[in-house]
């Protein structure tokens, strides 16, 4: 029971496969394999023959029996299997006819006589034709039938099989493909996710090294020595060196030397003199609480000084929003 359940569920799937596949290429949404030329024109020639073979047997039955009737009665016949019954044909019924005429105005007339020959031909010819029905039923419409019933439904059932494995195989390919276009899009998803982490670590660091750059520069302002009981005055004490983090040149917005004493001379007499100037930010930055302003990297502000704010930060403005933002994420512009 769970074989056929199994095999039932396997085959409304590649049925729907087909399906699909079959739809999307009559929308051109799906490439669709190509047969050989030749035996694409085989195939239309089959066809052909089949149209025409159909139309001149037709034709040829109007001909051997033009009573629409009769012709319905003796497929019907056919199709049951069972012999129709034998009927005299119109040519047979007009010389019956005329040979019974003769017989009643008497052989021994002249007219009797005549008629009675002349219903003899009709019997011949009607026998005749009789006959031309039977020939052709057997040399001509019999090897027609033939080909439309067996030749050609066994043509029929070979391109079926043909167009089903070819909509087997392209849907197949088209499997492929979309698997394929998956896989790329995740690799390239991963190596963006990849490149984010890798940015946002090198802005970590690069905020780390400017907060201990800050940090060396507040240890500096402390006297650098200091009296030692056990030594004299006189030899000058001990000194405490603060030491330098090296700067790397691969990190954003990094200077040393002189551009970060101008940096820094930019922010304190920005604060001194207590009016604004525009400023590029550096980074991106979320406002930690309502008091404080976001920043997008790259784009430009208003920032100024208030008296009593800490000097870490500044009052930024973008348009008709006002915050706190830290000098670290900021440049100063001429």
């Amino acid at each position: 029971m769970d074989f056929n359940v199994k095999r039932l569920a396997a085959d409304a799937g590649t049925f729907l496969s087909r399906a699909v596949q079959f739809t999307e290429e009559k929308l051109g949404q799906a490439e669709k394999t190509e047969l050989d030329a030749h035996l694409e024109n085989l195939l239309i020639r089959a066809e052909n023959t089949k149209q025409w073979t159909e139309r001149i047997m037709k034709q040829t039955e109007v001909l051997l029996q033009p009573n629409p009737n009769v012709r319905l009665e003796e497929f019907v016949y056919e199709k049951l299997e069972k012999k129709a019954p034998t009927r005299m044909n119109n040519h047979e019924l007009l010389g019956q006819s005329m040979i019974e005429s003769g017989g009643e105005f008497g052989p021994g007339t002249a007219y009797g006589n005549a008629l009675i020959k002349c219903g003899e031909t009709e019997k011949q010819i009607g026998g005749a034709e009789r006959e031309l029905i039977h020939s052709s039923a057997i040399n001509f419409l019999t090897p027609f039938r033939n080909f439309l019933e067996g030749d050609f439904k066994t043509i029929l059932k070979e391109r079926k099989l043909l167009q089903v494995k070819r909509l087997d195989l392209d849907a197949a390919k088209t499997r492929l493909k979309k698997a394929r276009m998956t896989d790329a899009r995740a690799a390239a998803h991963h190596l963006r996710c990849l490149n984010d982490f890798v940015e946002a670590q090198t802005t970590y660091y690069a905020q780390c090294y400017q907060y201990m750059v800050d940090l060396q520069k507040q240890l500096g302002s402390f006297p650098s020595s200091f009296s030692n009981n056990n030594q004299s005055s006189a030899s000058g004490g001990a000194s405490i060196s603060v030491p330098t983090i090296p700067v790397s040149a691969s990190l954003p917005n990094v200077s040393s030397g002189h551009g970060s004493s101008t940096a820094s001379g930019g922010f304190n007499e920005l604060r001194s003199s207590n009016g604004s100037r525009k400023a590029r930010v550096l980074y991106d930055y979320d406002a930690a609480s309502s008091s404080e302003l976001s920043l997008l990297a790259d784009e430009v502000i208003t920032v100024g000084s208030v008296p009593g704010m800490d000097s870490d930060w500044l009052m930024g403005e973008r348009g008709n929003q006002t915050g706190k933002v830290p000098i670290t994420y900021l440049e100063l512009l001429n």
